[in-house]
């Protein structure tokens, strides 16, 4: 009886548990859950400043709207740095693309020199635009949140490579369950939600990137 306890573990690791395994991980790929598009068609943002090559489509951007007294919330933009762009900035097609009204131009220079103290700002992005411009994108990415006079919002948004905007239709903390931005004021919201929905879409890209490559290989 012991001498077929023996054969059985054996058979078990050698080729039952690497089966189960393999099974285990084809259908964790297969029901992998994205991040919800809780908006489609984005504006991109090249059509604030077509002389840019920067625009949103075929990276994985997040968006957010500086206003015009920058030196009054950019501790909202700290946080954004250290919780989300430090740890991703990385990723080849990751970017920050931060919306200013042009009169903020030398706020916006000191914030720059200011992150750039502790920060590699390579993938930083600053875009000045007039009111226009920035109602106009805001309202693409068509939130139930509002933009305020000055031209800031407290939220960032991330838009992936289609254009879409990502976020959650089954927040916790919204009665209707839709989260379309995430809040900079917020350290716990930007390290217990967004960081975790980035990785997500970021994955996203990843397991598709991988499956095209096996499928040209077959």
């Amino acid at each position: 009886m012991k001498k077929i306890s023996k054969k059985g573990a054996i058979l078990f690791a050698l080729f039952i548990f690497p089966l189960a395994f393999f099974l285990l991980l084809s259908t964790g790929i297969n029901n992998f859950n994205k991040l919800p598009v809780v908006t489609s068609n984005v504006k991109n943002v090249v059509k604030i400043d077509p002389s840019r090559t920067l625009e949103l489509k075929g990276k994985i951007s997040i968006v957010c709207f500086l206003g015009y007294d920058v030196d009054k919330v950019k501790g909202s933009f700290f946080n954004l740095n250290q919780k989300i762009y430090k740890p991703f900035y990385g990723f080849k097609d990751f970017q920050i693309v931060a919306i200013y009204p042009k009169e903020s131009q030398l706020q916006v220079d000191k914030l720059k020199s200011d992150l750039g103290d502790f920060t590699n700002m390579v993938k930083w992005n600053f875009v000045a635009a007039n009111d226009d411009q920035i109602d106009s994108l805001y309202q693409s990415l068509q939130t139930t949140y509002s933009l305020d006079p000055m031209k800031y919002s407290s939220r960032a948004f991330i838009i992936d490579k289609d254009l879409n905007l990502r976020g959650r239709n089954d927040d916790e903390d919204f009665e209707d369950g839709m989260l379309f931005g995430y809040n900079m004021q917020s350290v716990a919201e930007l390290n217990n939600k967004m960081k975790d929905d980035v990785k997500v879409v970021l994955a996203e890209y990843r397991l598709a990137l991988k499956k095209n490559k096996r499928n040209r290989k077959i």
